[in-house]
């Protein structure tokens, strides 16, 4: 059997309609298929791959640990210099509230860390979230996922969940002394790059603060740069209680987090013991491999060229078939009239030797969230590309 045939028979589908490409190299911006054809990756595994693929700092990270240990107890117990190094480097560049890191494997277990966190810490049960909000395709991350086409086919799902409007200053006030944490994305990304306007974050925060609620802000995609700030929150002058990460986190290993405050972290190693645990969280090759990715990431600089480069995208993408585009530093989202014109250009675009897709909740938007490492030149035959297929 070809391996085509293998991933169609034995590997399980996520859809009826999967790309299917064969990938046997990827470095820099760009993969390889089984053909030899080279694509500019305008997805870089989501968000996953800021700083390139297989950046040679985190390839030698990686050999170096393999040559030490693997797997070599659940997370927490044993101390390993991956995580401890990777921790204080990553407390090192948050505010001086989110302190402690507890490494999971995923993100979508970092969300269900951080809810478990907000409700033993506060005796609440509540737990608000927005519409067309992503956090993760576990069971209490889609019981928090602001879309009911995903959620209704495996309800029951989590009880006492209350799914808000995002930038609604009305539907604060629905944020009571019953909610244990607000969960929200940054920026929320399925939703097709929708930011928080008008001060409405600082708002939420506030509203928080009254209630006593926790404020979870979820950076598994907008995290490490992508951006144009370290950390998305930084341009909306807040600070969450809870911060979730993934994605980037592992560069290009898996890897997720919830980081707090000690005084919450704490709320989970007793009563019960082991309040929660994690067999491969923080794996010592992940972690390796997500701290030499953060110190290329600061070393390298290569957030101060992310603004420049979303202004080239957007200078670029001008066309009367392009309906709008919103970007927050190089997550930008391409609209078209429709989903059907949108996957017609998708694949006309992985034809012509560029890979992108398209976003959870709006079919009809095109994604681009590529390395941050991509080049002028690269962005430029992208648009380029874009523009004469239309």
């Amino acid at each position: 059997m070809t391996n085509r045939q293998l991933f169609l028979t034995h590997i399980a589908q996520t859809s009826d309609s999967p790309m299917a490409l064969e990938i046997v190299k990827a470095e820099g911006c760009k993969m390889w298929d089984a053909d030899g054809k080279e694509y500019i990756d305008l997805i870089g595994g989501i968000s996953v791959c800021n700083v390139g693929h297989r950046h040679p700092k985190v390839i030698e990270a990686i050999k170096q640990q393999l040559d030490k240990y693997l797997h070599v107890m659940v997370n927490g117990e044993l101390i390993l210099s991956p995580q401890t190094e990777y921790a204080k480097l990553l407390t090192d560049n948050l505010p001086a509230s989110l302190n402690s890191v507890f490494f999971t494997a995923s993100g979508t277990e970092a969300t269900e860390g951080a809810m478990k966190l907000a409700k033993r810490f506060t005796g609440r049960t509540q737990i608000v979230a927005f519409k067309n909000s992503y956090h993760g395709s576990t069971q209490g991350s889609l019981s928090v996922m602001g879309d009911e086409y995903w959620r209704n086919a495996f309800r029951p799902l989590l009880s006492d969940v209350l799914h808000l409007n995002f930038n609604s200053f009305d539907d604060l006030e629905l944020i009571t002394g019953q909610t244990a944490c607000v969960i929200a994305e940054t920026i929320q990304a399925e939703a097709g790059v929708i930011m928080p306007e008008n001060n409405w974050l600082k708002a939420l925060q506030k509203k928080c603060m009254e209630t006593e609620a926790l404020l979870v802000l979820d950076e598994i995609q907008c995290g490490f740069g992508r951006n144009g700030t370290l950390w998305a929150f930084e341009q909306f002058d807040v600070v969450p209680d809870i911060l979730l990460l993934g994605k980037a986190l592992g560069g290009g290993m898996p890897l997720g987090a919830f980081i707090s405050d000690k005084k919450l972290m704490d709320c989970l190693s007793n009563n019960p013991v082991l309040g929660h645990i994690n067999t491969f969280g923080g794996h010592p090759v992940c972690c390796a491999s997500g701290l030499a990715a953060m110190k290329v990431l600061l070393d390298e600089r290569l957030i101060e060229s992310v603004k420049e480069k979303q202004e080239l995208f957007i200078s670029l993408l001008t066309h009367p078939q392009i309906k709008k585009v919103r970007s927050c530093g190089l997550m930008i989202a391409v609209e078209f009239e429709n989903a059907e014109e949108n996957k017609n250009i998708i694949n006309k675009l992985i034809q012509a030797g560029i890979f992108t897709d398209w976003f959870l909740f709006v079919p009809q938007c095109l994604r681009i969230v590529p390395p941050l490492t991509i080049s002028e030149e690269e962005i430029k035959l992208v648009c380029k590309t874009i523009i004469n297929l239309l």
